[in-house]
């Protein structure tokens, strides 16, 4: 039977969390040479650095500038916890590291193209519904050349949450029995299908971001299934079709 397949992209079709975990890495060292003279655990710089991002990505969403001013914003907590007058050029270099997790070329996880190849030929209709800065999204996609399996079917949204989601269902009169959504964040993929009343596939991932990762308080009204490699995705899906597998974490 004929499905409407939604994707995310970051962390689910394309690696993300690993260049910011790798960029974060550099904050800290940077942090903890400049604030040596201290003795701060380095734990605490990160630990109050997800605190601000958390925070702003609440209120902004994916705009790609807070995270470089994530930094900057942790970089001055820490001067005024310890007294140590803040310097422009330590702010511009905190800017730089930060803004620098966007320069990474998209690098897809395994199996992509043949799971987005072998879905499309079986006749699933594929969609790819993404947060983030629409400019940043768009070169990814692009550079991947994923309109190969998408065309215009494409979804970018700064606030990923339910009411997106319900706005993008209700524009392209999704019949919600036959869509999923195929994402590694709870909080923007799962929740929000759940609430929806959508099928759900949960892709879990061995990085994950804090924010990600929020209680499971919607139930399923469908499918709702955990994998952790995409080549997973058709045969799981088929198989709950056919009435052999059953939702759950």
């Amino acid at each position: 039977m004929k499905q409407t397949l939604l994707f995310d992209l970051d962390d689910t079709l394309i690696y993300c969390n690993k260049y910011f975990h790798l960029t974060l890495e550099q904050f800290a060292d940077t942090m903890m040479d400049w604030f040596s003279s201290y003795s701060p655990a380095r734990g605490e710089f990160l630990t109050k650095h997800t605190e601000i991002d958390i925070a702003g990505v609440k209120v902004l969403g994916f705009l790609s500038e807070h995270f470089p001013q994530s930094f900057v914003d942790t970089y001055l907590f820490f001067c005024e916890r310890y007294g140590r007058s803040p310097d422009e050029k330590e702010k511009k270099l905190l800017w730089e590291i930060g803004i620098s997790v966007y320069e990474h070329e998209a690098e897809p996880y395994p199996h992509m193209d043949a799971t987005l190849t072998f879905l499309r030929e079986s006749g699933h209709e594929l969609h790819l519904y993404t947060g983030g800065d629409p400019v940043i999204q768009k070169r990814k996609i692009e550079r991947l050349q994923l309109e190969r399996y998408f065309d215009d079917r494409i979804y970018v949204r700064m606030h990923k949450n339910t009411e997106a989601l319900k706005g993008i269902l209700t524009d392209g009169a999704f019949d919600s029995g036959r869509t999923w959504m195929i994402g590694n964040s709870i909080r923007t993929d799962v929740v929000p299908a759940l609430e929806c009343g959508l099928n759900a596939i949960y892709m879990k991932r061995d990085q994950e971001w804090m924010f990600n990762m929020i209680p499971i308080d919607a139930a399923p009204q469908g499918a709702f299934l955990t994998l952790s490699d995409l080549s997973e995705v058709p045969p799981a899906i088929e198989d709950y079709l056919a009435g052999g597998r059953k939702s759950g974490v």
